[in-house]
Formats: structure tokens, C-alpha cells, sequence
């Protein structure tokens, strides 16, 4: 029987939010002890806990079917990947970050200027788009020192909250790019393969649509029903019931979280009562 290697990060926020995923998914990975392989109970999967900046090229050389990795890194390493889901967490940016002290009169402000990096290939090509000429100093990691030990002028780094930056001494000036975690697959899987990682999809998309919406329930008199449903369109058509008192009906749907709040206020004003907001935990379209 065919199992699935999927490459995941071995330690930090990327390989949490991944291993709760697979959780969600109903698929059983047990923390194993130390150990760099583990199998699931449950599902054709074996995971491999790798460092995410080498989890691109294993993939392309099938040493694992599939990664989960960010969205910088794939970029940066350049290897001959498929990028097949967006998965909404680890979200960060690459930005350019300059001296807190230092005004900052816009992109000119690198030019001639030395920057360090772990990322030189995202940032060659951001500058090459900008026309900016600048020596870029490569690190493997403590970008956000170099400023202060006079090694660079400036960095460019992943950033998250920013609170790494002002504890260094740095404000962030531009972004590079935008980074999410995503599912990377070589291109040259065989059939069995093929159809684990369709039936793995279909797992994590039903919970990330089931992160991104919300299923809303309210009441309303009948008068108010067709306005409502102007605003509650669902999946196809909301869902309608009439209520014991007479004149008035429950109405069910589903709601994006990113519209939630505007729909919530639409509503009201359209004569809706008692709404109920509830998680969903599997959303299959």
C-alpha cells in the first residue's frame, strides 16, 4: 500500500499549526519522542520533520511527496515545486527595515546602501523591480543585529508582530512580499500517491472552509424575509422556517468571516432578531 511522505517543519509555529491541521483532518500523529519519521494511525501519511528551508528541495528530489512550508521559502529556494493550497496560517511578510533613527525618504534610501539577508534571491529581485543597486550581505540568521554591529546599513527579514525590530532598534519601511503557509507536492507523483493527496485535500479544505465562514441563525417577521435574504445569500439560498408565532420565520445561512461584522449590522437594520452566530467545524462545498 502507497503512504504519502509529507515533508513538515520539526520544531516551532509553522509545525504547530501544521500538526493541528492534521489533527482537524482526523488524521492521528503522535509527537514521536525524538523521532525525525513518524507514521499516522489512521490515514496513509508518514510525516518528516525537517528544517523548513531544506523541506523545498526534498521535495523536488522525492525524498517526501509533499511540504508544508511557507510561502517565502519556496520562493526564495527557486526548486521545481507545485504550490497547491494557500492554508490561511503563518501569515508574515518580508520587509525591509532600516534604523529607527534613520529618516526614510522612500526606496532611494538603499541605493549604494549594504543589506543583509537570509533571503537574498527574493531581495535581488525586489531591488532588480525597483532599480535599485545595493550590496546585499547574506546571513543565516540574527539579521536584526547587523545594523547594530555595523555590518549592514539596513535588513530585510520575516516579520510578524514587529516586536523583534523595535527590541533591535528597527522600524519596517517597505514590504517585499506577503507569506502564508502552503502545501508545495512534486510534480511527478505516481497514481496511488495521487489519490491519497486528493483525499487529503478534500480534509483540509473542508476545514479551512469551516475557518473561514460562520453559520449564522435568526428570526424575523415575514415582511423582512426577502430583504434578508438579499444579505444572506449562503451557499446558495438561506435556509427558511416558519416559527410557532405566527408572521415570523427562523432563517439559517452561512456567513464569510471577513463579512461577518458588515452583515451582522445589515441585519439589524433589516428587522432581524435572536441572531446566533456558530463555529462550524467541517464546511464540504
Amino acid at each position: 500500500m502507497s503512504i504519502l511522505k509529507i515533508a513538515i517543519q520539526k520544531s516551532g509555529r509553522l509545525s504547530e499549526s501544521s500538526r493541528k491541521l492534521f489533527e482537524e483532518c482526523g488524521i492521528k500523529i503522535s509527537n514521536g519522542s525524538g523521532s525525525l519519521k513518524v507514521i499516522a494511525g489512521n490515514f496513509p501519511v508518514e510525516i518528516l520533520l525537517l528544517r523548513d528551508d531544506d523541506i523545498p528541495q526534498y521535495v523536488e528530489q522525492r525524498v517526501a511527496d509533499i511540504g508544508i512550508v511557507g510561502e517565502n521559502m519556496v520562493y526564495e529556494k527557486k526548486k521545481d515545486v507545485a504550490v497547491l493550497e494557500q492554508l490561511g496560517f503563518a501569515g508574515c511578510r518580508l520587509s525591509l527595515a532600516i534604523p529607527k533613527e534613520e529618516s526614510y525618504p522612500g526606496t532611494g534610501f538603499f541605493m549604494n546602501k549594504k543589506v543583509a539577508t537570509s533571503y537574498p534571491v527574493l531581495l535581488s529581485e525586489y531591488f532588480a523591480s525597483t532599480n535599485i543597486s545595493a550590496e546585499i550581505e547574506e546571513l543565516s540568521g540574527s539579521v536584526e543585529i547587523a545594523p547594530g554591529i555595523g555590518l549592514a546599513d539596513a535588513i530585510c527579514d520575516i516579520v510578524s508582530s514587529g516586536s523583534t525590530l523595535l527590541t533591535n532598534g528597527l522600524r519596517e519601511v517597505e514590504m517585499v512580499m506577503k507569506s502564508q503557509a502552503v502545501i508545495i507536492s512534486n510534480r511527478n507523483l505516481d497514481p496511488e500517491k495521487q489519490k491519497i493527496l486528493e483525499r487529503l485535500l478534500f480534509r483540509i479544505r473542508a476545514v479551512k472552509n469551516a475557518r473561514e465562514n460562520k453559520y449564522i441563525l435568526l428570526n424575523a417577521p415575514e415582511e423582512a424575509v426577502e430583504d434578508i435574504c438579499r444579505i444572506l445569500p449562503g451557499m446558495k439560498s438561506p435556509t427558511i422556517l416558519p416559527l410557532a408565532e405566527k408572521g415570523w420565520c427562523s432563517l439559517h445561512s452561512v456567513v464569510k468571516e471577513d463579512e461577518f461584522w458588515d452583515r451582522i449590522d445589515q441585519l439589524r437594520e433589516a428587522g432581524a432578531e435572536g441572531i446566533l452566530v456558530i463555529p462550524i467545524e467541517k464546511m464540504i462545498l
